[in-house]
């Protein structure tokens, strides 16, 4: 188990974050890659991606193997700014972090010359992390990014409404099984290492993931921002079945009526029945038959929260609306 404790000054500074992280995308899929998960979650994508993997990757997948630790540098604390902020802040780790997180990384895992070089700060092989990084990026996160990022915004959305409506702790009840709350400790069960982390006033920053898929994950070493990555709710479909970002083609478009367009439309960030019906113009009834429909066509997702029903966009919902905007 590891235990995040709290201080007041932490839960005051405790914050979701605005974007996705490309970074911490980049690693958890190239943990997903390497392993099997049941059911048809990621299939399609775990199979359409092995195709289009190539030489120039492969720093990549010796820094992250399928279990174990990965180096903290490979998801540095960098804000907003996408991928391109992301390499920036990776190729200028300081070379006193590369070689502490690799002589851990090296006591799980065989290292190679390359692993050495860049543990010395070599230019030529930050290089090849960087365009192995923007390779890999191309493959395997590009073209699923509009759905990829509508799921992430769909949970965070979720997510700040349930911080709104019940606070911290309901917060934390709702992220995942595995996560419990008990003041002022924050208890990650079923890891394999015991340890406690002390905020100290830094506070915490929660992080969706769409390749978060079994458990919470954060960074090894307690010195860094605190971050944790959560997976986003079960109920937003992975990349299974479909393919990669394409324009809705058939009975989807079919669903688009005057009225359910308007109801997919305004779901957005995320509403209760009541609310959807109010921006609708229609009766609670109505929104809620509306609802019902597009959530069975995959469109929408919803959950209940308390003694309301709450309505996200699905990631194919988001889909449809930017085609038709």
């Amino acid at each position: 188990m590891i235990r995040i404790l709290f201080t007041d000054q932490d839960l005051a500074r405790f914050r979701i974050a605005t974007e996705p992280n490309p970074m911490w995308e980049i690693l958890l899929s190239l943990h997903l890659l390497q392993t099997r998960t049941r059911g048809p979650a990621f299939r399609y994508w775990r199979d359409q991606v092995r195709h289009r993997l190539a030489r120039p990757m492969r720093p990549l997948f010796e820094l992250a193997p399928a279990y174990g630790y990965s180096p903290d540098f490979l998801t540095p604390a960098f804000g907003n700014g996408g991928l391109d902020a992301g390499l920036d802040a990776l190729l200028s780790t300081p070379r006193t972090r590369l070689r502490a997180d690799l002589r851990q990384f090296a006591g799980y895992q065989t290292v190679t010359n390359w692993t050495r070089e860049l543990a010395e700060g070599r230019a030529t092989s930050l290089r090849q992390l960087g365009d192995a990084t923007r390779l890999y990026h191309r493959v395997a996160i590009a073209p699923y990014w509009t759905r990829i990022r509508a799921g992430i915004d769909a949970a965070r959305a979720t997510q700040a409404r349930i911080l709104v409506e019940t606070g911290f702790e309901g917060l934390m009840a709702s992220l995942h099984p595995d996560i419990r709350w008990r003041p002022p400790v924050l208890e990650l069960h079923g890891f394999t290492v015991d340890r406690d982390v002390h905020l100290e006033g830094r506070g915490l920053q929660l992080l969706p993931s769409y390749f978060c898929w079994q458990q919470p994950t954060l960074l090894r070493d307690p010195e860094l921002p605190p971050v944790l990555v959560c997976p986003i709710d079960r109920g937003v479909t992975r990349l299974g079945a479909e393919g990669p970002d394409r324009p809705a083609r058939g009975p989807l478009v079919a669903l688009l009526g005057r009225t359910r367009a308007a109801v997919l439309e305004a779901v957005d960030a995320g509403c209760t029945t009541t609310e959807l019906a109010r921006r609708v113009g229609v009766s609670p009834a109505t929104a809620s038959q509306h609802a019902t429909v597009l959530r069975e066509a995959g469109l929408i997702t919803t959950r209940r929260l308390g003694g309301s029903v709450l309505h996200s966009l699905h990631p194919l919902g988001a889909e449809i609306l930017a085609e038709h905007n």
